[in-house]
């Protein structure tokens, strides 16, 4: 890629986050499927694409083209490098994997399953996004965080470490009753946060569509751009939450949670050294800790 491209260049999630109000349903598939499976999918020709997905070897051509690629194999090369700094990792995972499903633990699997997810999110990760969601927190007036059902445990961490740092954060979770009520002051200077996974909880969906309307930034934690909290968000920062289980693997939303508050703590170090030293002295005083 010469200077100029790379100075001009568009990612694939990019790509499809500007366009994707204008897919067709087939178009969607597509999208859906290269965001979730790009390493199968940079190795498959448009014909095979178009097979897995369910529409014609044509549709993922002028998909292609519709992004602005010169064609498939433009969009097939960019599949490739996106992939190629992970891929050794990825198999030696799986044949771990392999060799835990043929007569060692559950547990080993478990772990290398999460490793995986924390691997694929910083692959993918848009340092841009990231940095875009910090901005926002740092000048936000008020900071309100939702997450309901399983994303409960994510929104109450993410509320409980920002407060240390923020004295303007306001978690919304499950089991508050009063959910819009929470957001009747919402403006245009404040900044709503929402975390939602597969599957993702309507009413999430709902209260960011109320906070949006009334002209608050919307950001949204999420796994990818097909999540309908995505399509709403200003800025959003994806991770992985995938495991073969009934329950979701949260190891990568925390990782991320984690690297967003620390950023902010970063920035904001001088105000934050002076109100940890005030809050070690009330943990201390109380006996707050054994």
């Amino acid at each position: 890629m010469n200077p100029e491209k790379k100075k001009n260049y568009i990612d694939l999630t990019s790509r499809i986050k500007n366009n994707f109000k204008d897919f067709s349903e087939g178009q969607k598939l597509i999208a859906s499927y290269l965001l979730k499976y790009s390493d199968k999918a940079a190795f498959f020709t448009a014909a095979n694409l178009g097979k897995v997905v369910g529409v014609s070897e044509s549709t993922v051509v002028r998909f292609a083209d519709f992004l602005g690629y010169e064609g498939y194999p433009a969009l097939q090369k960019d599949l490739q490098n996106r992939i190629k700094n992970k891929l050794n990792t990825v198999s030696r995972l799986k044949k771990t994997i392999k060799t835990v499903n043929s007569g060692e633990s559950i547990l080993y699997e478990v772990f290398h399953n999460d490793m995986d997810n924390i691997q694929k999110t910083m692959d993918n990760i848009s340092p841009e996004s990231f940095n875009k969601l910090v901005e926002e927190m740092l000048n936000a007036n008020s900071i309100y965080i939702i997450g309901l059902r399983t994303a409960t445990s994510l929104a109450y961490f993410m509320g409980y470490t920002l407060h240390l740092i923020l004295k303007n954060v306001t978690t919304i979770t499950f089991g508050v009753s009063d959910l819009f009520e929470r957001l009747i002051n919402i403006n245009e200077k404040d900044l709503i946060i929402g975390i939602t996974f597969p599957r993702y909880t309507l009413q999430t969906v709902e209260i960011m569509e109320y906070a949006k309307k009334k002209g608050a930034r919307v950001a949204a934690i999420t796994d990818n751009i097909m999540s309908p909290l995505a399509q709403l968000a200003d800025v959003s920062v994806f991770a992985e939450s995938n495991l073969n289980s009934f329950i979701d693997s949260f190891t990568a939303p925390i990782s991320l949670i984690n690297a967003l508050v620390t950023a902010v703590g970063v920035r904001r170090r001088k105000e934050n050294l002076e109100s940890l030293s005030e809050l070690e002295e009330i943990w201390e005083k109380y006996k707050i800790f054994y």
